[in-house]
């Protein structure tokens, strides 16, 4: 039996897109134990995916699971985060491993010079460059997401008005400069006569709150309400969503819904949009076209550099609002 360890430490988003890696690999090789290795705080992502055999977790150092790992006598190692971290994890199990392109230096000449030599390649398709050297092809299915059944929302749960269809609109991101300002999402929510749950973190709280209080219509404030899977549930039984580049617009995917994702300081050329092969018609792209100082990053800052922040504050609202209700037929 050949046991293969794939290699993710973090995030929400970047994790379940490594989920086509993970089927591929469980089902293109025969008689093979799929592990993977991950930070604790992110397990629940993938404790109902039936491709994995064993899930490994860390809370800060990988000398909590060398041991452990070293005894499973691994025939190959994935590596799909190549940092420091997954770089030790390598070399003090002393497997064979692959890993994948990051194109560090091309996003780097985006970002400093503007230069685009990235190729037109999503990052799920540069993480099978890694699972190829082992007989691994892509299958084309896309993204999973496995929710435990006792983490399912059943839609009595939500108020009266959000049990027969809403929107979900996903509010938070792991830096500012990739968030709409408040005003946008009031904008946006104002102009749709349809019922709308705002999905976020306990961090995210009070901004729904805010947003909630300036904006018109139906609207709920899911919001450190739901853990991580009951959200998932709650995204996948949305009409569509609405999200900034996080991780639910990911999750989001794997359930094939309709996104409009709006993008502030992060491009979509650096392969992380959603992915959704032979459904990329449902997948929106909602940003500003033509400045010269975007991207600034290729993840994102807690301040616009420039202090104008017109990658989002010269989204058009109205025009979003419009395209969700011309989707929706309201």
């Amino acid at each position: 039996m050949k046991k293969i360890l794939i290699i993710r430490f973090s995030s929400i988003g970047d994790i379940v897109l490594t989920t086509p890696v993970v089927r591929c690999v469980k089902q293109q090789i025969d008689n093979c134990e799929v592990h993977y290795l991950t930070k604790k705080q992110f397990e629940p992502i993938l404790s109902e995916n039936p491709y994995l055999d064993k899930i490994f977790t860390i809370d800060r150092e990988i000398n909590e699971v060398i041991r452990t790992l070293a005894a499973e006598k691994y025939d190959y190692i994935l590596d799909l985060h190549k940092n420091f971290r997954s770089i030790g994890v390598r070399q003090k199990l002393g497997v064979r491993t692959f890993s994948f392109p990051k194109l560090n230096f091309k996003k780097w000449l985006l970002v400093r010079f503007k230069i685009n030599l990235l190729p037109s390649v999503h990052i799920v398709d540069r993480y099978f460059k890694a699972a190829e050297r082992i007989g691994v092809k892509n299958d084309g299915k896309g993204l999973d997401y496995f929710i435990p059944k006792a983490d399912e929302v059943d839609p009595n749960e939500l108020p009266e008005t959000f049990r027969d269809g809403y929107i979900g609109f996903v509010i938070g991101a792991k830096h500012q400069t990739k968030q709409l300002p408040v005003e946008k999402s009031v904008g946006i929510l104002s102009g749709i006569n349809y019922p709308v749950v705002i999905l976020g973190g306990p961090e995210d709280r009070r901004l729904g709150e805010e947003i909630i209080k300036n904006a018109k219509g139906e609207i709920f404030n899911a919001c450190g309400k739901f853990s991580l899977n009951r959200s998932a549930s709650l995204v996948k039984q949305a009409d569509a969503i609405i999200t900034n580049d996080t991780g639910l617009m990911h999750i989001a995917a794997a359930f094939r819904k309709k996104i409009f994702s709006v993008w502030g300081n992060t491009v979509p050329e650096f392969g992380m949009y959603p992915y959704m092969p032979g459904f990329e018609m449902l997948s929106e792209i909602v940003q500003v076209d033509g400045l010269k100082c975007r991207p600034c990053s290729k993840i994102g800052f807690e301040k616009c550099p420039k202090g104008h922040f017109n990658c989002m504050n010269m989204i058009d609202e109205k025009k979003i609002a419009e395209k969700i209700s011309e989707y929706l037929n309201l």
